[in-house]
């Protein structure tokens, strides 16, 4: 069957229905700050021993602590971070003195476009190829397509940017290895090429894991009652695929697309490494290594809100596509 778009009657459930997931996802942001103060708090050492080199004197120690906060009590220091937090500011780094969330801004052009443009491509590759291989699951082809996207999601992801290094880099030399532009995007030719062999890697590995996903999906598709019936009233498969099947196909593949690319986002520091891109996981490795910690808590903090995010985008998104699930709009979400 065909699902309409919601009318007026039905959108006053899914209103309420986001408005309680607003409610959640900020209570979420707040025990995830809950968290992390509590967790960067309980690690060994002082926080204004960042600003200080060895052999500093008791009056240095005493000023840097003041400076960062950490002779405060604890409950000073939460309400101020939590205030901090409200406002959207993240703090100055001890060891660059430049604003958290101005470095977290510079890197997120690099992290986002490597997350999203590899997340574009594997639906691109996954969507088609795991149609393709439920419709022809009894030819040869089609079994082909499921055993290698078993084997994509066996091999490591860093080990899929080595091999494409070692390919397009190294023996071709079509491609850098990695590194990225000093000036950014505003040397779009060098950055854009800089991000082709991180894009394919990412959309290769997430590519195998949807791709599986589709396919279960499509096949459930298929067994269905109502594109039978489609069939029987004359529509064919492509038609009856298309108009009546893929819709309903795509409700449980949208809570894992959001799920792999939150995960894509997170693992980006691993793909970061291998291309020495400078993005958010790089600049969390560094903060780390310094004991940089308002650089550490801002991207912490960022990157729970933009998976928290993902997944509220997912959750709506499922709404709108199923009806089922609309009218469950005023009940438990």
């Amino acid at each position: 069957m065909r699902y309409p778009a919601p009318t007026d009657s039905e959108a006053i459930p899914i209103l309420a229905y986001t408005l309680r997931r607003s409610v959640i996802l900020i209570a979420s942001l707040l025990i995830a700050a809950i968290v992390l103060f509590v967790l960067l708090r309980l690690l060994p050492g002082d926080p204004a021993n960042a600003l200080l080199g060895v052999g500093a004197t008791e009056a240095q120690i005493a000023a840097a602590r003041s400076q960062v906060g950490s002779d405060q009590p604890l409950y000073s220091q939460f309400i101020s971070f939590i205030g901090n937090l409200a406002r959207f500011d993240l703090g100055t780094s001890f060891v660059s003195r430049a604003s958290v969330i101005g470095e977290i801004g510079n890197r997120m052009s690099v992290t986002l476009p490597l997350t999203f443009l590899g997340f574009l491509l594997a639906l691109a590759l996954a969507i088609p190829l795991g149609i393709i291989a439920a419709v022809r699951s009894d030819r040869w082809y089609g079994g082909l397509i499921s055993v290698v996207s078993q084997l994509g999601v066996a091999i490591p992801v860093f080990w899929v940017g080595i091999l494409l290094v070692t390919l397009f880099a190294i023996n071709l030399r079509l491609l850098p290895s990695g590194g990225f532009p000093l000036r950014g995007w505003t040397n779009f030719g060098e950055a854009a090429t800089a991000m082709i062999l991180p894009v394919l890697t990412i959309a290769l590995v997430m590519a195998a894991s949807v791709l599986r996903y589709v396919r279960a999906a499509t096949l459930d598709v298929l067994g269905s009652d109502y594109l039978r019936t489609a069939r029987a009233l004359g529509s064919s498969f492509p038609e009856a695929l298309i108009r009546h099947g893929l819709r309903n196909g795509a409700v449980p593949v949208i809570s894992i697309l959001g799920i792999e690319l939150a995960s894509t986002f997170l693992g980006a520091v691993v793909i970061e490494r291998v291309f020495s891109l400078p993005g958010l996981g790089s600049m969390l490795l560094l903060a780390i290594q310094q004991r940089d910690y308002p650089n550490v808590q801002g991207v912490l903090f960022i990157s729970t809100l933009l998976v928290l995010l993902i997944g509220f985008a997912a959750d709506l998104l499922q709404r709108f596509i199923d009806p089922r699930l609309r009218d469950r709009g005023a009940g438990t979400p």
